[in-house]
């Protein structure tokens, strides 16, 4: 699937077309865990508040720059992960906050900077590339 992002305006349209996709396409029926890649300040932390927004949550989205992981609840309550593993020194760091408890969870786990962890990845995760293009508009691959 490729998504188009041509403004801001539309991100919550997009977000909700992504959530629909990987709901339904069969290759990512059993996957909660997101992988978002892309340089820094292509908007990777923009589109993840657009899938949180789409899926009921609440609270305020903030990258857990500082924190690694924050966690958001939707109106029913349910958990959403956000991992920001951009200041990790290292793959103990991972294991030291238990992220087998999250990613093997039934819970959307979303990950920034996850080519720092690639490895701690479950084999079925989801793989999202954004690129900025030359006119401004990016480009969401999903893999």
């Amino acid at each position: 699937m490729i998504l188009i992002l041509h403004s801001l305006e539309e991100i919550n349209e997009k977000a909700v077309s992504f959530l629909k996709y990987i709901q339904f396409e069969e290759k990512y029926k059993n996957s909660n865990v997101i992988a978002f890649y892309g340089k820094m300040g292509v908007g990777k932390t923009t589109f993840i508040k657009a899938i949180c927004s789409a899926l009921g949550v609440e609270d305020e989205v903030n990258s857990p720059t500082f924190a690694l992981i924050n966690e958001y609840f939707t109106a029913k309550q349910e958990s959403i992960y956000h991992f920001d593993f951009y200041r990790i020194n290292s793959v103990e760091e991972a294991f030291d906050f238990g992220y087998e408890d999250y990613f093997y969870s039934s819970n959307f786990c979303l990950v920034e900077w996850p080519e720092l962890i690639e490895n701690l990845l479950p084999e079925h995760h989801i793989k999202v590339q954004i690129t900025e293009n030359e006119d401004g508009t990016r480009t969401l691959t999903v893999d």
